[in-house]
């Protein structure tokens, strides 16, 4: 398939750099192997010689066969004063036996002044020596510019003979780096025009996202004809992060109508951004846009109303389009129109006319001015409905709690009894945990596995507490959100109370009633 853009993945390395990811060659290896399948054109391995893992990675990597995408090796020039074919950190760069090379170099005289401490003539000397060296044996050659606008704005002439030496030294792309992060769209559209002017390689742009514009600055490039961008899955990166590719790519697709993967990939984005997440061990960011869980969530009632008639009349794009959904949120904003849609996302049938979408309107009202959220609890919202439209028993009872804490040795440990009801029978049973909840959640699944055997089954995956009203210290009301999982599905349920306890208790009943439900 013909691109229009080439799309540069570095989360493997340039995302490494961020606060709190690590990687293992495990990892890294996973993520290649989606990042191949999505359709990415060039996939940033590391930096051999760096560090051991990234050794490690590129032994392992050339066993393996990659399907669409090259694989990248990332270094620097060759050293001062030392021959190229003698320099170690050159001679790992071939070692890794991938089909591009990346090579970074100085263009901001600031750098090759006071860095590197070299003569102006000795780093282009460097920057050619090094992509002469590489083409020779075989690589296809990527020259990042590091500092390229800053470079440009202090000596625009210096600069450019920067990137002209790599050009001449058999560049196949010569890509402007934003490193510092703090460039307009205007000033990158201004230097890439001017790039574009003085080379005849393909240019290419790399941003970060020190002041928010790193997926901006991306597309002012492109629509100057770069046609190579380099970024990262979710936007991780040093400092505040890099381009985000999850941004970038349906940017690229949807509004500049370019190629830049597949676009049998697009449908896939969403589950590799939350893919990626889940191996970097981060929670997925809600509001990510394109792939966030909110990304196409509508809470006002005109704004629902508006989608529920024409959905383009509020969302830019259709959410499967990215592997994505509509959702409508119910909240004291919402109108009936919310309720309606939101219970048929749910599973439950309601109509313009059912008798008692205006009970569950008010009662959703009346509970969010005490405190309660169903934004994140849509378990507990779905039993509110049911309870309205169904006039059922519930499946069980709590009919007594008591959570206290004892000393064992030199621990403390939090014993919990609970006392429920199902039909005419009752159980009555203790657990110790943790914590108050986690004894809490123990003992009251231990009482209902009796009568409900695959509540053995769920287990709480979070548990988060918000302090509603601070100011009236500790007889402040306390919201309680628990999702739970029973390995297939998550739900979220809510409790509210002044006291901890009780909240967490609300919410515990709720995850479990849920559990119980008919679909």
């Amino acid at each position: 398939m013909k691109l229009d853009i080439e799309i540069y993945d570095t989360t493997l390395r340039d995302g490494s750099q961020g606060e709190g990811i690590n990687f293992s060659v495990a990892d890294k290896l996973r993520i290649a192997d989606r990042l191949d399948a999505f359709g990415v054109h060039t996939i940033e391995g590391g930096w051999p010689g760096s560090n051991p893992r990234d050794i490690e990675f590129f032994a392992e990597a050339k066993r393996r066969r990659l399907r669409r995408a090259k694989l990248a090796a990332f270094g620097f020039t060759r050293k001062k004063g030392v021959m190229v074919e003698n320099d170690p950190q050159v001679r790992l760069l071939l070692e890794a036996a991938t089909p591009v090379v990346t090579v970074v170099g100085k263009t901001w005289l600031l750098h090759v002044a006071e860095v590197l401490r070299v003569k102006p003539d000795e780093n282009l000397g460097m920057i050619g020596d090094t992509i002469r060296f590489l083409k020779d044996h075989g690589r296809r050659v990527i020259y990042d510019a590091e500092h390229a606008f800053d470079g440009f704005r202090d000596e625009p002439e210096y600069a450019v003979a920067t990137w002209q030496a790599a050009e001449r030294a058999g560049a196949d792309c010569v890509v402007l780096c934003d490193t510092n992060g703090g460039c307009l769209p205007s000033e990158v559209a201004r230097v890439i025009a001017a790039a574009r002017g003085r080379l005849t390689v393909p240019v290419g742009i790399h941003t970060h996202n020190d002041c928010g514009l790193g997926v901006a600055n991306a597309v002012a490039a492109l629509e100057l004809g770069a046609v190579h961008v380099q970024g990262t899955i979710n936007g991780y990166g040093e400092r505040t992060g890099n381009c985000n590719l999850t941004s970038l790519i349906p940017i690229i697709a949807f509004k500049l109508r370019k190629v830049g993967v597949p676009p049998a990939s697009l449908p896939k984005l969403r589950d590799l951004s939350q893919f990626v997440d889940e191996i970097a061990n981060l929670r997925h960011d809600p509001r990510q846009p394109w792939v966030g869980a909110t990304a196409f969530a509508h809470k006002g009632g005109i704004h629902v109303h508006a989608v529920d008639r024409v959905a383009r009349s509020y969302e830019h794009i259709d959410p499967a389009a990215v592997g994505n959904t509509r959702r409508v949120l119910v909240s004291d904003l919402s109108g009936r129109i919310n309720v309606r849609l939101k219970a048929r996302e749910l599973g439950f049938d309601l109509e313009a006319d059912t008798p008692q979408l205006k009970a569950i309107l008010t009662r959703v009202k009346e509970l969010e001015n005490l405190g309660y959220e169903y934004e994140a609890a849509e378990a507990s919202l779905a039993l509110l409905v049911d309870r309205t439209l169904r006039d059922v028993p519930r499946p069980f009872t709590v009919l007594a709690y008591h959570v206290s804490m004892r000393r064992d040795g030199l621990e403390h440990v939090c014993e919990a009894t609970v006392k429920v009801r199902v039909g005419d029978q009752d159980a009555h049973t203790v657990a110790d945990g943790d914590g108050p909840v986690n004894a809490l959640d123990g003992a009251l699944r231990q009482a209902l596995a009796r009568f409900f055997p695959r509540l053995r089954k769920i287990r709480l995956t979070d548990y988060k507490v918000r302090i509603l009203d601070s100011m009236t210290g500790t007889a402040a009301k306390t919201r309680v959100l628990i999702e739970s999982s029973d390995g297939r599905r998550e739900w979220g349920t809510v409790g509210v109370s002044e006291n901890i306890i009780e909240a967490s208790l609300q919410a515990l009943v709720d995850s479990m009633e849920y559990a119980l439900a008919p679909r």
